[in-house]
């Protein structure tokens, strides 16, 4: 029987629960005996319902190789209440999640910026939000995940059980180490509205001795923030509460990322909070406000994403590619970075996402780990700018936070050489975690699908 961490069992408590249990282990089977069935050693990519919110490549490998079907993988299975736990198949989209919880006075305890981003993409790479500096990551608030090997064996993995190390090098996989089947993930008490304070800073300085205080307190139940410029950084800091003067949406018309630059205070539906983003970050299309109004209603990321899939060959290049990166880097180092960015780089605004270091994640090295003193990262986030000249701002990107003891998520672009990836990535845990779990290499090592394949080469 699967256990939790705490050796409850996870089982369904309801009919309702048990009824969609029995229809996920049919799914199951069925992508077992596929597996099983299959002769080639041949990549294999997934073939999910909603789109993936990487940035698309106009060479990625993904589009030619061979499916797996999981698009029927996207139904919550069991809320339960009294442990305050859902239980769900990894292609429901976090808005799904909500829209089930919320009228529960439950919410996820990461709640990701874009609507359609799922909750097992959300564990392949990396999703974090405005609780980040109270819980880390998603993945952090996660207590069990049911695997497929490539083998098509089905494995239950917990962070202490036979299989913690393959729980754990799930995070920041991006599906390179087995098919997550099925997540149990906490949930917290929520209210339905979000009352947010936009605090202005003039200078880095002020800035993060504000963060920290916030930090340390742990008096809000939300905290991220937009950097206009080094002299205009506002820290958007915020709570649940019951009931609200008026509300706010950032779904058409009017853009989230401007509100923080005129704004000292707002209030949201709950739900409007979480995607107060949806529609760009601080890269929102259209910009016009004629294209708003015409069009502004129905693109949201989702929609955006989609179009540039289907028409990347008109719409993207992978020779001058536009700069769309997360990057962590410890809290110590983050005035660092803004200087030098200020120089190097120079395109605003930026978003800033305080995130506690709630584990050392194993998929990352021992020595990247022996170098990072600091309990607190902040991911500086950069979206949509034009690369200028002969420069690579990506390679510019990555050489700069190794210098700073930072990292990249690998969502977009990488100029990583194969032997420096694997100075920061940790290759034995890989190797050992990718011998129980894909022996034959059909989903491609972590350097060949976000290095390669995504660039249309090996």
């Amino acid at each position: 029987m699967d256990k939790t961490s705490n050796g409850e069992p996870h089982v369904t408590s309801t009919p309702e629960g048990a009824r969609r249990s029995t229809e996920h282990q049919r799914k199951v089977a069925r992508v077992v005996e596929m597996l099983r069935r299959r002769k080639s050693t041949a990549p294999l990519s997934r073939r999910k319902r909603v789109v993936s919110h990487q940035v698309p490549k106009v060479n990625d490998k993904k589009y030619t190789d061979d499916k797996i079907d999981l698009t029927d993988f996207d139904e919550i299975i069991e809320v339960d209440l009294e442990r305050r736990l859902c239980i769900a198949e990894p292609g429901v989209p976090f808005c799904k999640v909500v829209d089930r919880t919320l009228p529960m006075g439950l919410v996820p305890i990461v709640v990701p910026e874009l609507k359609t981003i799922t909750i097992g993409g959300a564990v392949a790479g990396c999703s974090i939000e405005s609780m980040s500096f109270q819980y880390g990551g998603f993945h952090d608030t996660c207590l069990e995940y049911e695997i497929i090997t490539a083998t098509g064996d089905v494995l239950t993995c917990t962070p202490d059980n036979e299989h913690s190390l393959i729980f754990q090098m799930m995070h920041g996989s991006f599906g390179t180490v087995g098919i997550l089947s099925r997540l149990v993930f906490r949930l917290i008490p929520a209210k339905p509205f979000v009352h947010l304070r936009h605090e202005t800073h003039t200078s880095i300085d002020s800035y993060l001795e504000s963060i920290w205080r916030h930090y340390e307190l742990q008096d809000v139940d939300f905290m991220d923030g937009i950097i206009h410029s080094n002299t205009h950084l506002a820290l958007c800091v915020g709570d649940f509460v019951d009931e609200a003067p008026y509300t706010n949406r950032y779904d058409w018309l009017k853009v989230y990322y401007k509100s923080t630059a005129e704004r000292r205070e707002d209030y949201f539906e709950t739900p409007h909070y979480f995607y107060r983003y949806d529609q760009g970050v601080t890269n929102v299309h259209p910009k016009s406000f004629l294209g708003r109004l015409l069009l502004g209603k129905f693109l949201g990321s989702s929609e955006i994403l989609r179009l540039a899939e289907k028409l990347r060959w008109l719409l993207l290049s992978d020779d001058r590619p536009d700069v769309t990166v997360d990057t962590f880097l410890p809290y110590s180092r983050l005035k660092d970075f803004l200087l030098w960015y200020e120089q190097d780089f120079n395109h605003y605004p930026l978003w800033c996402v305080p995130y506690r270091r709630v584990h050392d994640y194993e998929w990352l090295t021992q020595s990247f780990w022996s170098a990072m003193k600091d309990e607190l990262m902040v991911d500086i986030a950069i979206y949509g700018m034009k690369q200028r000249g002969s420069t690579n701002y990506y390679r510019l990107m990555e050489e700069k936070l190794q210098e700073l003891g930072g990292i990249k998520t690998l969502i977009s672009y990488n100029y990583y050489s194969e032997d420096e990836f694997w100075t920061i990535f940790n290759r034995p845990n890989f190797e050992k975690v990718k011998a129980r779990t894909d022996p034959n290499n059909i989903f491609r090592t972590l350097y060949e699908k976000t290095c390669q394949a995504s660039m249309g080469q090996g």
